[in-house]
């Protein structure tokens, strides 16, 4: 277990699309399927990797207490299935209904999401505004396994409740850190080296 922190994506930066398959559904989903509500939430979550494994009740908590919030959130897992047969969409599929997910979980076979996000550890977050502009990278919380902190989500429910109230989020933003994504052979990327 290699610790990774985010990469911290420019504030500002609109978000990137997507065009990619839930593991639940079947339904493709990108960037436009969640144009109807006023903040974006982007999670890059896995199911195998521990500091997942250690926010999930949180991240199926944070999916309940804002379900009737002007808020969509949207998985992604980017692991390479094949060295980690745990994140293949089935896998992922047995997850996301175990943990009772109300979002989908789409899976990116190819990576390619990953990288534009600049996506570099499970889990990353990033949550846009209405214009699609990031307004927070980083934390769920200070929480790691193994120290004492408790997983409560404070920073990014921080930003989340600024961004839907339409003000500023704090701009004093903690990379997240987890696992690194697992790139396939000869697919990391150039931010991850």
């Amino acid at each position: 277990m290699v610790l990774t922190q985010s990469t911290m994506l420019a504030l500002g930066t609109s978000a990137p699309d997507f065009n990619l398959r839930d593991t639940v559904s079947g339904k493709q989903f990108s960037l436009k399927d969640f144009a109807a509500k006023k903040v974006l939430l982007v999670m890059f979550i896995c199911k195998h990797c521990p500091y997942v494994v250690h926010v999930q009740n949180e991240l199926a908590k944070l999916d309940s207490d804002y379900k009737n919030k002007d808020l969509s959130i949207v998985a992604i897992s980017s692991n390479d299935a094949e060295t980690h047969p745990q994140d293949a969409p089935a896998s992922l599929k047995e997850f996301a209904q175990a943990m009772k997910f109300s979002f989908p979980l789409l899976y990116d076979e190819t990576q390619e999401v990953a990288k534009i996000y600049t996506a570099a550890c499970t889990p990353d977050f990033f949550v846009f505004d209405g214009e699609r502009k990031l307004v927070y990278r980083g934390q769920l919380d200070s929480s790691r396994p193994g120290n004492s902190n408790p997983v409560s989500g404070e920073d990014l429910r921080k930003a989340l409740d600024a961004a839907l109230d339409g003000k500023p989020v704090c701009d004093d933003q903690k990379p997240s850190a987890g696992c690194n994504i697992k790139w396939k052979a000869g697919n990391a990327p150039s931010y991850f080296a």
